[in-house]
């Protein structure tokens, strides 16, 4: 049912920008490690750069798993599911790297996010990843769900931040700065937004 594809383009590519919703799952090296899946949306926080590359706003949050496992190995699954119309799911299998915001390409990167105000989310970095595999299977057993609109929360409550308070908040919270594996994480003080 399933079928592999050498590039993000064409049918994928419409269904891939349609969907308000995905996910992203990192694991680091160690066996015993934890494995991270963690979901996604805002529109306008993610895009695709080419056929084989992609990119999304890495906004403020609880933890910093994706990041961290990103630095120590790359490896990274994306999966958008269809929860309205003909079913289907999309991943793409490939290798990540976190940019952050005083890296030289981060103010290149944002300028491709046009449709979103990162500043009223506390954005932490941009993470980028390079397809090695893409695949789609059928998505038979994935709920029809509809969808209503993004919601509102996160952006109240982060755009009470600059970069002072938002730095300050994410080192007073355990798995930001070091994985829950003790993998290190988002770079601290967080370095002040080009924005």
């Amino acid at each position: 049912m399933g079928k592999t594809y050498e590039r993000i383009d064409g049918r994928l590519r419409t269904f891939i920008e349609a969907q308000p919703l995905f996910f992203t799952a990192t694991a680091p090296l160690a066996g015993d490690g934890t494995v991270n899946l963690s979901p996604k949306g805002l529109k306008g926080s993610f895009v695709i750069l080419d056929e084989r590359t992609v990119a999304y706003l890495d906004f403020a949050g609880s933890t910093a798993e994706t990041v961290a496992h990103l630095r120590e190995n790359g490896r990274i699954t994306l999966m958008w599911c269809a929860f309205e119309g003909p079913p289907n799911i999309v991943r793409v299998h490939g290798r990540g790297e976190p940019v952050f915001r005083d890296g030289p390409r981060f103010p290149e990167l944002l300028a491709r996010f046009p449709d979103i105000d990162a500043t009223a989310h506390g954005l932490r970095a941009i993470i980028v990843v390079r397809a090695e595999l893409v695949r789609d299977s059928c998505g038979y057993a994935v709920p029809l769900m509809s969808y209503d609109s993004d919601r509102d929360l996160h952006g109240r409550r982060f755009a009470r931040e600059d970069d002072a308070s938002l730095s300050a908040y994410f080192e007073k919270k355990d798995h930001i700065a070091t994985s829950l594996d003790g993998l290190p994480g988002l770079p601290l003080p967080l370095p002040p937004s080009t924005l």
